[in-house]
């Protein structure tokens, strides 16, 4: 186990630092920060000495390698560095936007399973029926529609048609709704069909076909031996996805104006903010690595046949 949980996280450091430096490379090949951080008059260009002024007060006038591994320097001893535009520490930022990601992301996956685990399980007993065909016809079309399309038609008919609940914003349950269906129903989606699978497998197994030799109902065999090696993996793809969550759904929280950390990501992407969009790459690879690693030791914990450190 030791040796397992050093090997992940051994990885999860190697992701960081190999997506930090994609990242990092990608901000700067989509132009130089300075040209849009520098002062200039209305409708006129930076005067080049203000550009190379901001330069040099910013680390930009050195190797792009040498600006890379001198940020890195600083993230190893905890600062993420200020803010281009807004002149704050980054990691207030974060912190500011991670509440509302964090409940925005707990309230899609409490939605998600409620919808997606129910009707995966009822789609499976009722397999080869009219109902079955409709389930996954029906999940099949919203996983295809993808979320942002989703969300702009629930802002359309929801929203702006029938006026039942606001446009935008933050502040109220009802401010969530729209943010949290236009993910949990496409996620949901894919778990009903997901665990639908899982089922339908293991109702073959040879452990359920005792049961049901037993005289357990078809019913009775699924809930109480079938469903449970059946979420087993359903698990471990919940976690990845809330790991996922975490870090912001960018597109989402775009439409609806949501205050989170996707917002803040696109704003400062927009505005060549390098530290902040350093600091969401840095936090969304931790988020991922760890939350990778708690499904495995969840999935390890819910089936003793899985040995980590083997």
């Amino acid at each position: 186990m030791t040796q397992y949980l050093l090997r992940r996280l051994l990885f999860v450091l190697v992701t960081m630092l190999a997506v930090s430096a994609l990242a990092y490379g990608l901000i700067f090949a989509s132009g130089d920060p300075a040209l849009m951080l520098a002062p200039r008059r209305p409708g006129a260009e930076p005067e080049p000495r203000m550009v190379e002024a901001v330069r040099k007060r910013y680390n930009l006038d050195k190797p792009l390698p040498i600006q890379y591994l001198t940020y890195l320097s600083h993230v190893l001893r905890g600062d993420l560095g200020d803010s281009y535009y807004y002149k704050r520490p980054v990691r207030e930022l974060l912190f500011e936007k991670f509440p509302n990601t964090l409940l925005l992301a707990v309230l899609i996956m409490i939605a998600s399973l409620a919808i997606g685990l129910p009707l995966g399980m009822l789609a499976a007993i009722k397999r080869n029926t009219v109902l079955d065909r409709f389930i996954i016809a029906a999940c099949t079309l919203m996983i295809a529609v993808p979320a942002f399309f989703l969300a702009l038609m629930l802002v359309y008919l929801i929203g702006f048609r029938m006026r039942l609940l606001p446009l935008s914003g933050h502040g109220t349950l009802q401010h969530l709704i729209l943010p949290v269906l236009s993910v949990a129903l496409p996620t949901a989606a894919g778990y009903v069909i997901f665990l639908r699978t899982n089922v339908l497998n293991q109702v073959s197994a040879e452990y359920a076909r005792t049961a049901r030799a037993k005289g357990l109902t078809a019913i009775r065999t699924a809930i109480r031996h079938v469903l449970p090696n059946a979420l087993i993996p359903v698990v471990t793809l919940a976690s990845l996805d809330f790991a996922y969550l975490l870090t912001g759904i960018v597109l989402v929280e775009s439409v609806f104006n949501y205050p989170g950390i996707g917002l803040q990501v696109l704003q400062a992407v927009n505005n060549r903010d390098v530290p902040v969009v350093m600091g969401s790459v840095f936090m969304a690879a931790i988020l991922v690595g760890v939350g990778n690693l708690i499904a495995d030791l969840v999935v390890a914990r819910l089936d003793p046949r899985i040995r980590l450190g083997s």
